[in-house]
């Protein structure tokens, strides 16, 4: 019984469809991809341009048949409310609606047409598929986090039963969790590990003190693929070795999609299939393969909300072996996140701050930016950017939630700032721990 798709389909996202449209646009030679390319680029344009009047306005002076004309948009262009940025016969009912992680530190709400998100997932299936993984079938060890508020939590435990799948926490890295995440895979006929960069590390740095290759322990397992963190060649080598499986490294962003997936030829190849990519100097121009820039990107199917020319905040540059039909990320600049090490000695992944700073998230746009600074063990600066200082109540409240998902008794600070510093990518950090580990 194919429990992930028929999950998919009872949620109104048509997965078969997508997944034969997806087919058909892999079909598509080598020579006539150009066409196909800018087809869907000036279909997109004019269907936004046309039926969307955030987006009519934001490029006032686009032409749809010049691609030059049309504006680069950021993150924080898209920090208004949801409903002033859908198009025309969307609303919050019949769209996915979703949170970007505020890895960047600029967080918004976004969303998809349903057609759009289940194209995402086909797009998953096909790049997982060339690991001999289906989504139906495949036991997936997951580390990621997980909301603690009730109605959360059981949504994604539910989430993690239908997509075949057993979540090992992020939020707490110490060694006893390690412990236990161990015993499970002795009992757990695991097929791949899937989550953030650095749990995987720290999971790796506990089976070497114990002097354990995890394929031993769990033969089952194929293959581990990391996302949403920077995957050193340093720390790929050392997970390969402790993990005794091939690592994969995924790069890909929430309100989009896999952006470029490693094949089994150890290309990171991009996806060209529902994104078009580019990389761009400073004056928004185009640059050759082989030269490093900005990543921009647009969605060439979601018609919910346009993503068009979208920076997305990271450096990169495409290889020389690049073709349109597939472009090959050559190096990525970016996405790393630190390990919260607490007073207790137990530690969190940077990502946990995902889940603290919803208290953060909110539609209504007042809070612009922000960045969370770990100055000691127990003192952690919430820097931020906004349009009213945050009240008391909401101070509360995220002081509340950081304790409640890490521990007892740390000092939130939190500092209104006009600008905050950036690093040389311009990208912001969200999370920054500015003390060393004694060994």
């Amino acid at each position: 019984m194919n429990v992930f798709d028929l999950s998919l389909k009872f949620s109104g996202f048509p997965i078969e469809k997508a997944e034969t449209a997806l087919q058909d646009i892999q079909q598509i030679k080598n020579n006539d991809y150009e066409t196909y390319v800018n087809e869907k680029k000036q279909t997109i344009v004019e269907f936004h341009l046309k039926h969307t009047p955030f987006y009519n306005a934001f490029a006032k002076n686009a032409d749809p048949n010049n691609w030059n004309t049309i504006p680069v948009m950021t993150k924080a262009n898209l920090q208004q409310p949801l409903n002033e940025r859908l198009a025309e016969g969307f609303n919050h009912k019949n769209v996915y609606v979703n949170k970007t992680s505020g890895s960047s530190g600029t967080p918004f709400i976004f969303a998809k047409d349903k057609f759009c998100h289940a194209l995402t997932w086909a797009l998953i299936k096909n790049r997982f598929g060339w690991y001999g993984l289906d989504f139906n079938k495949s036991k997936q060890a997951r580390f990621y986090g997980i909301p603690l508020d009730k109605i959360g939590y059981f949504k994604e435990r539910l989430k993690d039963f239908l997509s075949n799948r057993y979540r090992f926490s992020v939020f707490d890295l110490s060694e006893e969790a390690l412990a236990d995440c161990l015993e499970k895979f002795k009992t757990v006929h695991f097929d791949y590990m899937n989550g953030y960069t650095s749990s995987m590390v720290q999971f790796a740095k506990f089976l070497q003190k114990k002097n354990i290759q995890l394929k031993l322990v769990c033969p089952s397992l194929k293959v581990c693929i990391v996302t949403s963190e920077m995957l050193f060649e340093d720390d790929k080598t050392f997970l390969e070795l402790q993990f005794g499986v091939p690592v994969v490294n995924e790069y890909g962003a929430s309100e989009l999609d896999i952006i470029a997936f490693q094949n089994p030829n150890n290309q990171w190849q991009v996806n060209s299939e529902t994104l078009f990519v580019e990389i761009l100097n400073e004056k928004n121009q185009v640059l050759p393969d082989g030269e490093e820039g900005r990543i921009v990107i647009t969605s060439l199917y979601n018609k919910a909300h346009p993503f068009i020319r979208y920076d997305i905040g990271d450096i990169g540059i495409l290889s020389k072996q690049s073709t349109l039909k597939k472009p090959i990320l050559e190096k990525l600049i970016g996405r790393t996140n630190d390990i919260a090490i607490l007073p207790s000695g137990k530690r969190a992944a940077g990502l946990t701050f995902y889940y603290i700073t919803k208290r953060i998230i909110e539609d209504d746009g007042n809070v612009k930016e922000f960045i969370i600074e770990q100055h000691k063990k127990d003192t952690f600066i919430v820097k931020y950017i906004s349009k009213e200082v945050l009240s008391d109540l909401k101070i509360k409240l995220i002081s509340e939630e950081m304790e409640r998902y890490l521990e007892k008794g740390l000092h939130i600070q939190f500092k209104r700032l006009d600008t905050l510093q950036r690093s040389k990518s311009g990208k912001l950090k969200q999370f920054t721990s500015l003390i060393k580990e004694v060994e």
